[in-house]
């Protein structure tokens, strides 16, 4: 099999889900700054559009298209008019996410599909919409998935199962693109650790305090460069930091402690304080301009 042949980040259009916060918006930073054209997509469309007007000041150009991931006939309309303004595809970011903070049985079947309806299906969407264009002139594939595509964590167990489920379907994509067609796209999946966002803020809270990540926390820029290297040289996965390593690697060849060590930190994902927003962006995009990063990130809250 041949490695795909990316472009410098300078000449991509780049496409990014979940663009107007976290993970999402450090990326599309990132890029704008180093001279691509980047397609913000969201929900979100005031944030979105002031984010757009925002990164084009510099190198980079930047334009919104509002977009529910989980809506199929969105995700192919949002290609659609990527293809339409810049002609192309370069690399195509399934970014989009949300999270659940509860035991799994407190949290409602319809809460459940929701979040996988963001969360996996809209991965999916995202696959299916670029693949063709990607496979005509060549490009890559980067899936957000988590160091949870292979560990777990207790009261997030929904939100866990929908990344390994992104791990299953990227895995399959990768044979099935890669290695039996010979297309020349790079398909790969991202795999932060816990990261300082404001991914807990957006998330739905059964829990009966302000929910929180466990730290120590990934910086969302380090995962920014770790997408953006996947977009210039074709690689499988990346576990983003060393703590992701480590619980990957310990889920796997010795469960028993990975389940132990999950259970130390369920109960470290709460702040002593009472819930400021339990229902989060589960179904409704948040319209606040909370920035890339959560505790100690810029544009966030600190705590």
């Amino acid at each position: 099999m041949k490695k795909p042949k990316l472009k410098p980040i300078s000449e991509q259009v780049i496409v990014i889900t979940g663009a107007s916060s976290g993970i999402g918006l450090a990326t599309a930073r990132l890029a704008a700054e180093r001279g691509a054209k980047v397609v913000l997509a969201a929900r979100s469309e005031e944030v979105g559009a002031e984010i757009a007007d925002q990164l084009s000041v510099g190198r980079g150009k930047a334009i919104f298209i509002p977009c529910d991931v989980s809506d199929r006939d969105q995700v192919e309309r949002l290609a659609a008019e990527t293809i339409e303004r810049f002609g192309r595809i370069d690399t195509w970011v399934n970014n989009a996410g949300v999270s659940i903070y509860g035991r799994l049985e407190e949290v409602s079947v319809e809460e459940s599909r929701r979040l996988f309806d963001t969360n996996f299906w809209g991965v999916y969407h995202g696959c299916l919409a670029a693949l063709p264009h990607l496979r005509r002139n060549g490009g890559a594939l980067i899936n957000v998935g988590s160091e949870v595509s292979e560990a777990v964590i207790g009261f997030q167990g929904m939100y866990a199962a929908s990344k390994h489920a992104v791990k299953g379907l990227t895995d399959a994509l990768r044979v099935e693109v890669q290695h039996i067609d010979e297309a020349p796209v790079s398909i790969t999946l991202i795999q932060p650790g816990a990261t300082d966002t404001p991914f807990p803020q957006h998330a739905r809270n059964h829990m009966p305090r302000e929910p929180k990540l466990p730290t120590p926390l990934d910086n969302p820029v380090d995962v920014a460069e770790a997408i953006l290297n996947a977009a210039v040289k074709p690689i499988r996965s990346k576990k983003v930091s060393a703590l992701a390593k480590i619980n990957t690697t310990t889920a796997k060849v010795a469960p028993g402690l990975g389940d132990k060590m999950a259970a130390m930190q369920a109960h470290r994902q709460q702040y002593k304080e009472p819930p400021r927003n339990p229902e989060g962006a589960l179904e409704e995009a948040s319209e606040n301009v909370d920035g890339a990063g959560g505790e100690r990130g810029s544009g966030g809250r600190t705590r």
